[in-house]
């Protein structure tokens, strides 16, 4: 018998006992405007949450005695919820976008790639630069790391470079992050140029 309750308390995902599953004999009980009524036997509590129609719910269980609060549970349940979703509504997602360039890469490809790389950054995301060698380019790494040293010198208004070159493989990575207002006196002066 109760290695069935033993197991039926593992299996239980939300760790606040509410009711009956409260196993304390005392508790210091908290009214449902958050005052403090006193200590009261667990049965006694019980009832008085009972007059109210709302739940006793054990909301210290470590507490000497445990902390017990008349509530409607199901409300609060719900109300942590909604906190829940609009924390995650409002927290920011900052996305990494990937660029790839070759170490022997020519002018006009370069500023193209260059103009990807301003974008990305102007909407807020950080940005991996790879350089990808092939072959017998590996005996010149000294070349990818130009390409990265120029695009991080001609970038330098705009970004900081997060984490430096490094030589991972076959690849030289390095990662950019947007500097925080770097592109608001940008922004007005191309929207005057097109009026």
């Amino acid at each position: 018998m109760s290695l069935k309750k033993e197991v039926g308390t593992i299996a239980k995902s939300d760790a606040t006992r509410i009711n009956g599953e409260i196993t304390a004999t005392t508790c210091r009980l908290i009214g449902v405007d958050g005052s403090q009524l006193g200590l009261f036997g667990i049965r006694d509590a019980q009832r008085v949450a009972d007059e109210q129609g709302l739940d006793l719910v054990e909301i210290a269980p470590n507490a000497e005695p445990p902390v017990c609060r008349v509530m409607d549970y199901g409300k609060f349940k719900y109300q942590q919820a909604m906190k829940a979703k609009q924390a995650r509504k409002n927290q920011s997602r900052v996305e990494v976008k990937e660029m790839k360039f070759r170490p022997k890469i020519d002018v006009g490809d370069y500023e193209t790639k260059k103009g990807h790389v301003m974008r990305f950054l102007k909407k807020g995301a950080r940005v991996k630069v790879t350089i990808m060698f092939r072959g017998r380019e590996m005996a010149h790494p000294e070349q990818g790391l130009n390409v990265l040293e120029r695009l991080a010198a001609d970038l330098k208004p705009y970004a900081t470079v997060e984490s430096a070159p490094k030589l991972e493989g076959r690849n030289m990575l390095m990662l950019l992050a947007p500097i925080k207002g770097a592109f608001d006196n940008v922004d007005g002066g191309e929207d005057a140029a097109k009026k």
